[in-house]
């Protein structure tokens, strides 16, 4: 009995494959193994008049800080990735490898928005800071804040931004 050997996949296929594995990220870097994996979780933003849900990624360690959204070429509306900080301090971010504009959403230890920068452009190096500390910052697409209202002093609510509790007076 004579066995031919297995075909290799197709372009195409190993291209449908790996679409389905990691999702934006273009397929020759999906192979690559510097790319870190990121948890998954939801968070809402508070606004005077809605709250909003986004599927987020969260970037907790400093190797998926430094990844972020670098390498992606779409992002699905309501998704985000979330920076979170040990403590406060003054952050910085840039654009390098990154090839979608995004809103960057500066925000304190109490979950209050700071400073939006809108838009950013991919690949720019230019700094983007806050100008003052933070313990996180939210990252969507390019054009999501103005379409759904969100500016400075709307809340960001999730389970990694804890505000202090205030003290209740005595009666």
């Amino acid at each position: 009995m004579i066995r031919r050997a297995a075909r290799p996949l197709s372009r195409l296929a190993l291209l449908a494959v790996l679409t389905v594995v990691a999702p934006g990220v273009p397929p020759a870097l999906a192979q690559r193994s510097e790319l870190v994996a990121f948890e998954r979780s939801t968070l809402v933003i508070e606004t005077e008049r809605a709250k909003h849900r986004f599927d987020i990624e969260l970037a907790t360690t400093p190797e998926q800080q430094r990844q972020g959204l670098m390498f992606r070429n779409r992002m699905a509306a309501e998704a985000g990735m979330l920076f979170i900080y040990d403590g406060t301090a003054p952050v910085s971010m840039w654009m390098k490898n990154t090839f979608i504009p995004l809103d960057m959403l500066f925000i304190d230890a109490e979950g209050k928005i700071v400073k939006i920068v809108e838009r950013t452009v991919p690949q720019s190096l230019e700094t983007i800071s806050a100008g003052r500390p933070v313990t996180a910052v939210l990252e969507v697409n390019g054009g999501t804040t103005s379409r759904l209202g969100i500016k400075p002093g709307d809340r960001v609510v999730h389970a990694a931004i804890k505000p202090r509790v205030q003290p209740v007076a005595p009666r």
